[in-house]
């Protein structure tokens, strides 16, 4: 049994990894952390849907010396910023951390936890930083692209749209109802703190800096993410039949179990909804050699705490599909 705290459960991420956890065969609970003005609060009191099922009491920041001996691993789902204010103190006894912010996504000291392409790095981790929803779509849209040198470095566009859960739980203008209701946006079109780290991790895999156009949006849903990737394809592949590509798609993943390659049709966000699962679907426009690659998650689950889930798993030796069995509900 691996047992476990969590700092940071008032969030959309924080309950949802919270809940999954619950579920999880291996895993067992100790505490749950959040700010002072909760202390106390039972978590189902702030999240009705676990009445039941959940009356954890929050403790506070103020608590993290006298608890962390109960526990063997530290989930952060903490305001960017915060994480590295208190991993050092949690590095020093030991237990294992992954930081759902990204405090350390950049870090040498952490590995970073994109599980289809670090696997070995995570398997050995202390320090794991979880990835954010836009990057996790994009990049797994893009890595056999990269690897397999099958476009122009220069011509890489993401175009995303999210959930509005994506933007987080706290009020504000752009997340109300009626602003949002039966419309869509793009927003931070030019500099949207996502675009580094896609062309950050991007540029690791090219083994040379890399600079990716990305543009994300609001869409009117609680959750998903679609991104929709475009590169120019390199002259020496050019010409490549959409069959070829699938196959480099299913030969790069096939170790990969919650990545799933369509031999045909676009993927749907409501065919992830609730799980783990990133759907990949690809397209060569033969007219302007262009190729584009549809990805789309769930942006709590495989975008945040379903990810962070699956990292824990490949830490701890189990296996990797441990408690993330969710089939999305349909229709």
């Amino acid at each position: 049994m691996i047992k476990v705290g969590i700092a940071g459960v008032g969030g959309y991420a924080g309950q949802t990894l919270l809940s999954m956890l619950l579920r999880h065969p291996e895993v067992g609970i100790k505490w749950i952390m959040s700010e002072e003005e909760h202390k106390g609060e039972k978590i189902s009191d702030r999240y009705p849907h676990l009445k039941g099922i959940c009356d954890l009491s929050s403790i506070t920041y103020s608590d993290l010396d006298n608890v962390l001996k109960d526990v063997d691993l530290v989930f952060l789902s903490l305001p960017h910023g915060v994480s590295s204010t208190i991993v050092p103190k949690i590095i020093k006894t030991e237990k294992k951390i992954i930081d759902l912010g990204d405090d350390y996504r950049f870090s040498k000291e952490a590995v970073y936890g994109l599980p289809e392409l670090f696997k070995d790095g995570i398997k050995k981790a202390r320090l794991v930083g979880n990835p954010g929803c836009y990057p996790t779509a994009s990049i797994l849209a893009l890595a056999p692209l990269i690897k397999n040198k099958l476009v122009d470095l220069n011509s890489i566009i993401v175009d995303a749209k999210s959930g509005i859960s994506g933007a987080g739980r706290g009020a504000a203008l752009k997340t109300l109802y009626c602003e949002r209701n039966e419309g869509i946006t793009a927003y931070n079109a030019a500099n949207h703190r996502h675009m580094g780290e896609i062309g950050y991790q991007v540029g690791l895999l090219a083994g040379l800096p890399v600079n990716v156009t990305f543009v994300p949006h609001l869409t009117p849903m609680s959750r998903g993410i679609l991104a929709t990737c475009y590169g120019k394809m390199t002259k020496s592949q050019i010409p490549m039949t959409n069959n070829e590509l699938i196959n480099i798609y299913k030969t790069y993943y096939k170790e990969s179990p919650f990545v799933r390659i369509y031999d045909s049709g676009e993927p749907n966000t409501k065919n992830v909804s609730g799980t783990n699962y990133c759907d990949i679907g690809v397209a060569i426009n033969e007219e302007t050699n262009t190729i584009i690659v549809l990805s789309v998650i769930d942006n709590l689950i495989k975008g945040a705490a379903g990810q962070a889930v699956q990292n824990m798993n490949i830490m701890h030796g189990l296996p990797e599909k441990t408690g993330l069995d969710a089939i999305a509900i349909y229709p």
